[in-house]
């Protein structure tokens, strides 16, 4: 799980916690105990994926569930957010990994993390708009508009994806809307200067 992932929790359609893990927990923690009845549906923003989490105890003892150590203490099931698969590397690899700081998965996922930041726009404006699908089949799959919505937002056609899901609860539509409209300034932006949504930021910054 990377540090700087971000999680969404609605509570049937209205947003109640956005933001990195630790806050989004807090934040649930604290609207699931004033015990309302609605449905809990928490996303993992970078992919769009419903993500559980066990609330019970504390909230450090949720906190310390949800976040996995550095290295598995022990073989077993992995905790919560950990996918263990089989990585076939050459030794020179996995000399270079032992000798990194806090262990050879948490070098992995920075690795990762690091190679996907420079992903070119057009492929990351996908991802999002893929995310932004499996987060609106889950809260709006059945409202008016949706298939139509659908193909909009895969065509990277803003103004029908706007007046699709204009009559939709207003967090659901503003949250889907972020995600729309930031696909549209990755492409744009590497539309614009061929270099990449990180060139063109610090352009902007010069500027």
């Amino acid at each position: 799980m990377s540090d700087n992932r971000t999680y969404t929790a609605f509570a049937d359609d209205r947003l109640i916690a956005s933001g990195p893990l630790q806050v989004m927990l807090a934040r649930t923690k604290a609207w699931l105990e004033r015990r309302e009845h609605a449905r809990l549906l928490i996303f993992d923003d970078e992919t769009g994926r419903e993500v559980d989490f066990d609330f019970r105890g504390t909230l450090e003892q949720v906190v310390a569930r949800a976040i996995p150590p550095a290295e598995p203490a022990r073989p077993g099931r992995p905790r919560l957010g950990v996918v263990g698969r089989e990585v076939s590397l050459l030794p020179r690899h996995w000399e270079w990994l032992e000798q990194q700081p806090n262990g050879i998965s948490a070098a992995l996922r920075r690795l990762v993390d690091e190679a996907r930041k420079r992903e070119p726009g057009k492929q990351r404006a996908r991802a999002l708009r893929e995310a932004a699908s499996r987060v609106m089949a889950a809260l709006a799959g059945d409202l008016p508009g949706f298939e139509e919505a659908s193909r909009a937002l895969f065509a990277g056609d803003e103004k029908t994806f706007v007046h699709q899901v204009r009559a939709w609860p207003a967090d659901v539509r503003k949250h889907l809307l972020r995600s729309v409209r930031e696909a549209a300034r990755l492409e744009q932006a590497e539309a614009s200067t061929g270099v990449g949504p990180e060139r063109d930021e610090q352009a902007r910054r010069v500027e």
